[in-house]
């Protein structure tokens, strides 16, 4: 894709990257302060393994394309982290709940690209990487909810915050 560049499937592919790199430091933070022995830690490695694997398709997307990353990646590197390890400390159900506040956004932004890319009729290769990754997205949601997300002191307060965070991160994302 050199002559004609798509902007609006860049951006697609540019935020959607940007996302599962934070995702791998937000269970990065996490582990790092639960440990290996956390209640939730086996649950929380299985997600960054699949997040990490997300990563790497969307890496390969964009060499493949030409498309540049995100230049706040270094924030969302520090962001990310901090936020794991910042609701970690909050405690198991506080993590949960950041999982289930990120995922619950995931899957709208994702749910709203896949609309996009219906009306526009084209790139079947982004839309089933998207829906693929959505499902799985969705997973972790119910997952997360179904290991205590709900009972994390302050859970909708906690809850709006984290998704008003993704909601901006997303925004910005898109287009530095």
């Amino acid at each position: 894709m050199t002559m004609g560049r798509d902007e609006e499937l860049d951006r697609m592919i540019r935020v959607d990257q940007a996302g599962e790199f934070g995702a791998t430091r937000i269970y990065e933070g996490q582990l790092a302060v639960m440990g290996s022995r956390g209640p939730q830690s086996a649950e929380i490695r299985a997600m960054a393994a699949q997040e990490e694997g997300h990563r790497e398709k969307f890496d390969a997307l964009m060499a493949r394309r030409g498309v540049r990353p995100t230049a706040l990646q270094p924030f969302w590197n520090v962001a990310g982290f901090a936020l794991g390890a910042g609701t970690a400390l909050l405690g198991p159900e506080a993590a949960m709940a950041c999982t289930a506040a990120v995922e619950t956004e995931i899957d709208k932004h994702y749910s709203d690209q896949l609309d996009r890319l219906a009306e526009r009729g084209d790139d079947p290769e982004l839309s089933a990487m998207i829906e693929e990754f959505r499902e799985d997205e969705r997973e972790h949601r119910d997952a997360a909810i179904a290991h205590g997300a709900e009972s994390a002191p302050a859970y909708p307060l906690l809850s709006g915050a984290i998704r008003l965070g993704c909601k901006i991160a997303i925004r910005l994302s898109e287009r530095i």
